[in-house]
């Protein structure tokens, strides 16, 4: 179901908060959006120039025109501005009853400056009953209970659970202005149990329009059918995405926007069926490769991994990868990932037993056979003690994951036995050449300290060396069209393997 979407507020015509905001999160989370304006205000990333309130009978008309015609699943509540506009909508609400309402009370500036008179605020605490969530900022936390702003996240979930006992709403506790490198997020329910979800803290001033941004896709999540800590979840981590891009845009001199768009155009991009570059110019890109930890064993895996450059700056500023070295990789993420590679390495160990019994010479035959092997005992057993009991959602093999080890069968199968040996060896050489460029943010207490352990530790590492080795022993015996397919095979399981770590990212 696509969920239809009403946001109730004011404009922001340089696009990167009210309305404009509100339209772009909800198409961002897959709703419909639609809006009904309260004010016309004239601002832009420096500050608001001018407030202009229509008379209220247009927005009486606005939310008329919806409500008699649409079947409302959500409703985003901004910027009212003053008590006569307040007091239409409570009327609204109580006349139409949407399903799921979100009340993002505009009440004060981050700056702590007051944006209500007395009684528009009193009206906006008797809304706060009349809606299903509340997301305020610290200040408008502060005022809706009476109290001063909490300073840290202890003091705001009290308060947040004094609200939310005292209205029956669920309150939203928002991080974003506390001090520290989480920015962490929170559901407060009136029971006063709290769920939270964690977000690492942006360095940036490009934050125009979160809180507008935040709700609008959290009133899209509900009306969808999640539940509120579903959709805060979902809310919070595309929040973030939207503001780690936020630089990039470049739009306006002062406290820009966020990029709402990112997730979408990041999802279309993997969604491409275009060729990949090397199948038809014969390179990924002209991205020179970093000195490798493992050394080439002669000229032509020299090639291979000269080769890489382009790949490896990709899958080194894929998301995963970096929060797999930091520690921020969202656990469900990372089960998404072993559970997929368990998938995987049943295969890839099939792949490499049949390169084994096509193997020219003894030592080949027993070095890919023990490869064979480890898959299914040595790294298996990191997936069984790591999944443990977690609960981990899979109905079988991604299909990233289907194609890539269909790649990989296919090549051992079919292929001359030195493309099959260049197609395999990407698994061992890039995941070693990881393993010791994320060594560096390992710790004991690391979230990911036994799979940083692995992959950097020698009995993977001696592996992948006598792996490259005896690639490079079947390219020297190999025809010049024979190392040109060699080439295409291993930059074809190289980019597998970007897609392969970046799938989980791609999978919320």
């Amino acid at each position: 179901m696509i969920p239809r979407v009403l946001s109730i507020a004011g404009t922001d015509p340089s696009g990167g908060a009210g309305i404009q905001a509100d339209l772009k999160s909800i198409s961002a989370a897959g709703g419909y959006g639609m809006c009904a304006i309260t004010a016309v205000v004239s601002q832009n990333t420096l500050g608001v120039r001018s407030v202009f309130v229509p008379p209220r009978e247009v927005l009486a008309e606005q939310l008329t025109a919806v409500f008699e015609d649409v079947s409302v699943d959500a409703v985003k509540i901004g910027m009212l501005g003053d008590l006569q506009t307040i007091e239409v909508v409570a009327q609204f609400l109580a006349s139409y009853t949407p399903r799921s309402v979100v009340l993002d009370p505009v009440m004060v500036a981050s700056s702590g400056d007051r944006l209500l008179d007395r009684e528009a605020e009193t009206a906006m605490r008797d809304l706060v009953p009349l809606v299903d969530v509340v997301t305020p900022n610290l200040w408008e936390l502060a005022v809706l209970v009476g109290r001063d702003r909490a300073l840290d996240q202890e003091s705001a979930l009290a308060q947040a659970k004094a609200l939310a006992a005292e209205s029956g709403t669920v309150v939203i506790v928002k991080g974003g202005h506390f001090s520290g490198p989480a920015a962490d997020n929170a559901v407060v329910d009136p029971n006063g149990r709290v769920h939270l979800v964690p977000s690492p803290r942006v360095e940036t001033v490009n934050t125009h329009g979160t809180g507008c941004s935040l709700s609008s896709a959290l009133a899209t999540c509900l009306g969808a059918g999640d539940s509120v800590e579903q959709a805060l979840e979902w809310s919070t981590r595309w929040l973030y995405e939207s503001i780690v891009h936020a630089d990039e845009l470049a739009v306006g001199s002062g406290n820009g926007p966020i990029d709402h768009g990112h997730r979408a155009r990041r999802l279309a991009a993997a969604a491409s069926t275009r060729p990949w570059g090397h199948l038809t110019t014969g390179k990924v890109s002209d991205v020179q490769a970093p000195t490798p930890v493992l050394a080439p064993a002669g000229p032509h895996t020299r090639l291979l991994w000269e080769a890489t450059g382009g790949v490896w700056a990709s899958i080194m500023g894929l998301p995963f990868i970096r929060g797999l070295g930091s520690g921020t990789l969202p656990e469900t993420d990372f089960g998404f990932y072993l559970e997929q590679d368990a998938r995987y390495l049943n295969r890839y160990a099939r792949a490499l037993a049949l390169l084994a019994a096509r193997a020219p010479d003894t030592e080949s035959q027993v070095g890919w056979a023990n490869g064979a092997s480890g898959c299914i005992t040595t790294e298996a057993a990191l997936h069984r003690e790591w999944l443990g009991d977690r609960e981990v959602s899979s109905s079988g093999a991604s299909p990233v994951t289907m194609a890539y080890t269909d790649f990989l069968v296919a090549s051992a199968a079919v292929e001359d036995y030195v493309v099959a040996a260049a197609a395999v060896l990407p698994c061992y050489w890039l995941y070693a050449e990881i393993g010791m460029a994320l060594l560096a943010d390992d710790y004991p207490d690391h979230p990911y300290h036994q799979w940083l352990g692995t992959y950097s530790g020698s009995e993977f590492l001696d592996a992948a060396q006598a792996a490259i080795e005896r690639v490079e022993k079947a390219l020297e015996q190999a025809s010049p069209p024979q190392r040109q397919a060699a080439m295409e095979s291993y930059l074809t399981a190289c980019i597998h393997e970007q897609e392969f770590f970046d799938q989980a990212d791609r999978a919320w």
